[in-house]
């Protein structure tokens, strides 16, 4: 796999290895801090009830309020962008967010970015890498299959990236995180399982976003199915609820997981929920 000149950052002080979380912002926007890293996935922070462009004249409205405002960020390493989308990087993330933050995305987003101001833009294809390295510590960011939308619509959208996130220390593999982005279930995905079959984290975006009447994004039936060919150790259903487009709620995701034979432990978060994880232990959230 291809992989970019690594981004090089400060060393932070005392790194704890042993465990890490994530905050549950609100729609893709999640905050995952471990080894020492702080980054940031898909920034929306539209507050409920404000409208934001999808396209093609659709407005999406933010159906529920962010858990937290971007001033109430802490210094970010790093943002994982899984495409240039109004519900994954909105107005309030343009002009709020730090533009020297360095940005890890699609091709097609960084040309989005850079007229806004964004300066330390970073494009990977499919299965290209982006290495961050903070002292001892290196992320290794690899771009995941994904598919926004059926052939007859997919031109339509915006290119969309999955993510895998690799956290290892001098060299010692860590923890191995993977963040579906907006697609649907399509033949790529179970190419993921054969390059990495020893997944510890997964971060499903479901919702069932319908955009002209077409599903766009992993209904809970179809995130339950990209848990059972991803197969991570554990998986978090996130991207659900959040925007009046979104046709499919976090409890058909709840159903469907009843009635499938998962051997992947699943929880659930809301808004500014915590899941806090230990490396190498089976843990849960709160």
């Amino acid at each position: 796999m291809a992989q970019s000149t690594p981004i090089e950052l400060p060393p932070s002080g005392a790194v704890n290895t042993d465990a890490g979380e994530l905050y549950f912002i609100g729609n893709a926007t999640t905050l995952i801090t471990y080894d020492g890293f702080t980054l940031l996935t898909d920034p929306a922070f539209m507050h409920q009830g404000g409208f934001t462009p999808l396209g093609h004249g659709i407005y999406a409205r933010r159906e529920t309020e962010p858990a937290c405002a971007p001033q109430n960020l802490p210094p970010l390493d790093l943002i994982v962008l899984s495409h240039y989308h109004g519900d994954h990087f909105d107005d309030v993330a343009a002009s709020e967010l730090d533009k020297q933050i360095p940005i890890v995305t699609t091709q097609h987003a960084t040309e989005q970015l850079a007229p806004l101001g964004f300066k330390n833009l970073h494009a990977i294809n499919t299965w290209e890498s982006q290495p961050i390295k903070k002292g001892d510590s290196e992320l290794l960011v690899t771009a995941m299959p994904a598919k926004h939308a059926p052939d007859p619509v997919v031109d339509l959208l915006p290119p969309v990236m999955g993510s895998m996130l690799e956290f290892s220390r001098k060299g010692e593999h860590l923890f191995r995180l993977y963040i579906s982005g907006d697609t649907l279930i399509f033949d790529p995905l179970h190419d993921i399982p054969k390059r990495y079959p020893d997944i510890d984290l997964g971060l499903f975006h479901v919702g069932g976003t319908t955009l002209l009447g077409v599903l766009v994004t992993m209904n809970g039936e179809q995130g339950v199915q990209a848990v059972k060919i991803i197969h991570p150790h554990e998986a978090i259903p996130i991207h659900f609820n959040d925007y009046s487009v979104f046709l499919s709620g976090l409890d058909d995701f709840k159903e469907a997981a009843k009635k499938a034979s998962l051997t992947t432990n699943i929880h659930y978060l809301t808004q500014g929920d915590t899941y806090r994880f230990r490396v190498g232990v089976k843990s849960g959230g709160d």
